[in-house]
């Protein structure tokens, strides 16, 4: 039931992110029909913004990530023995190398991991964290966040930022030529084509920028249900690891349980933390939720 569910899920987030690549190619191709009259300028500008944008967030190192979310590193064990030691050991099981070691202060419960590969890995806990979780529990959010390091939940995680924050470019570029009147030729040949096709191209326009409008919101929503699928897989990858799913269930409902709030969070951080830092513990999902409702997380580990 493990393994089935770890490959279950894989299986989900592979054509999440094809269809992801895809979906931006359209928006390429849509803003080209409405600018141009020529889809594949709009291909062409697609790629190029695309691929030079997250060449430029895979780059960025996570001690930046560290840095927003105003995490301290630890250097030694005498720091945190029991958190060093958490880390040190689901990493060996893992077989990755050890990740940094940080720490948050802030009295909530939350982690969470950073880095674009299993070598430049890190791990970031709260205070409220350690001291509010058994060892055993620890562990199961250890692994859960070591689990993301390895699955390159975080790679996969700052391609999927790069590529809404592409289409959110395309769209207000697009909308800004056409208020500024910057595509009067095209306009001009699109009156053209109407004339000689019967309306046909103004509808393909019509649609192209209605799609272009929308565009931006459900890059937003394939985005968000891309990182739901990636906390569910590190949840049984975790698993996988401790071999005791009451570590992280338990960790889990403590976690529900807590009601205090995030001092400082950086809001374009949230997919990557343990359980949502900026909404509320609901068991309802939402198409705009980051993660997966505690209770669905729960009930899949008890499952397994």
């Amino acid at each position: 039931m493990l393994f089935e569910q770890i490959a279950a899920n894989k299986r989900k987030t592979v054509f999440i992110v094809i269809g992801f690549f895809i979906f931006v190619l359209m928006v390429g191709a849509a803003i080209g029909i409405i600018v141009w009259n020529n889809y594949l300028n709009g291909l062409i500008l697609a790629a190029v913004i695309g691929a030079f944008y997250i060449l430029i967030m895979v780059m960025t190192s996570s001690s930046v990530v560290m840095a927003m979310n105003r995490a301290k590193r630890i250097t030694s064990k005498e720091q945190a023995p029991v958190l060093w030691d958490t880390v040190e050991s689901m990493a060996m099981v893992a077989s990755i190398p050890m990740p940094k070691v940080y720490i948050m202060n802030d009295l909530s419960l939350n982690a969470f991991s950073a880095g674009i590969s299993p070598e430049k890995g890190a791990v970031a806990v709260t205070q409220g964290l350690l001291d509010n979780l058994e060892r055993y529990e620890l562990e199961g959010v250890i692994a859960h966040e070591v689990s993301h390091i390895r699955n390159y939940d975080i790679r996969l995680s700052t391609i999927s930022i790069a590529l809404v924050a592409v289409i959110a470019i395309l769209s207000d570029l697009a909308m800004r030529m056409i208020f500024w009147g910057s595509v009067t030729g095209s306009r001009n040949n699109r009156k053209n084509d109407n004339n000689s096709g019967g309306g046909a191209q103004l509808i393909i326009y019509i649609v192209a920028l209605v799609f272009v409008v929308l565009a931006p919101i459900i890059a937003t929503a394939i985005q968000f249900a891309l990182s739901r699928n990636r906390e569910y897989l590190a949840d049984a990858s975790a698993i996988e690891l401790t071999r005791n799913p009451d570590g992280l269930i338990q960790a889990l409902q403590k976690v529900s349980g807590d009601t205090k709030k995030m001092k400082e969070v950086s809001a374009s951080s949230e997919s990557i933390y343990f359980s949502s830092p900026l909404k509320s513990k609901k068991d309802k999902p939402g198409i705009f939720d980051s993660h997966p409702p505690i209770s669905s997380r729960i009930e899949r580990l008890e499952n397994m």
